[in-house]
């Protein structure tokens, strides 16, 4: 008898409310956000092509570009799959060609330079970044892999611009005020699930109006081509 009251006991205590907790456990793998956001984390790489640029300059070695940011996620439609998103990013870029840029009494000049002596020529720039994206997804609540294509334009603050000269003999560099501090452009991303393409045009030269090479303006514009990574 006072074994089948204590066998009661632990049940009511014990048994009724694991058996609940796995309920809630169960119920809880079921539950479908119908609230959900995508794709608002990202980190890229690419690589940089100059063109628009006097015939002169050629690019060398591998001009490339990282990124990294948050682009806030806002769905427009009840399936939300289609949405715009604003965000802030962070992206660093380098140029190499065969121009090389020197400073002297505050004044900038560009040469074009091609002898045994020149190892690689580079602009580097450290940029803020403001992309904007109209946004069409396959997703749904429950389907993480999916088709994604997201157009948009693209703001940057460039808070750090050098040009750099590595040579036999040793290295130049200096903080180069021709290049552009706002840049602008046109952007492109499509893929499935984790590989997605991303393509930038620059609408807007990379250095100022006055950098001149041989009295010719340099007008260096930037088509970008890479692969971008998208976390939750």
């Amino acid at each position: 008898m006072i074994r089948t009251v204590l066998y009661t006991i632990f049940t009511l205590f014990f048994g009724i409310p694991i058996a609940l907790f796995g309920q809630e456990e169960v119920d809880s793998l079921k539950v479908i956000d119908n609230r959900y956001l995508e794709d608002q984390f990202y980190i890229g790489v690419g690589y940089n092509i100059l063109f628009d640029g006097p015939d002169a300059v050629d690019q060398r070695n591998l001009s490339y570009n990282l990124q990294a940011g948050f682009i806030k996620d806002i769905p427009l439609n009840r399936q939300r799959n289609f949405g715009i998103g604003l965000g802030l990013g962070y992206g660093i870029n380098s140029y190499y060609s065969n121009m090389v840029a020197s400073q002297a009494a505050n004044e900038i000049s560009y040469d074009i330079i091609d002898d045994a002596d020149f190892n690689r020529s580079k602009l580097a720039t450290h940029t803020i970044e403001v992309p904007f994206e109209i946004r069409w997804r396959t997703s749904t609540p429950s389907e993480y892999r999916f088709w994604r294509i997201y157009a948009g334009a693209k703001v940057g603050y460039v808070f750090s611009g050098r040009s750099k000269l590595v040579t036999n003999s040793g290295n130049d560099s200096f903080s180069n005020d021709d290049i552009q501090k706002f840049q602008y452009g046109l952007m492109l991303s499509f893929g499935f699930n984790t590989w997605n393409i991303r393509a930038y045009y620059g609408l807007n030269p990379l250095l100022k109006d006055e950098a001149s090479l041989a009295g010719e303006s340099i007008d260096l514009k930037v088509l970008r081509i890479g692969l971008v990574f998208y976390i939750l």
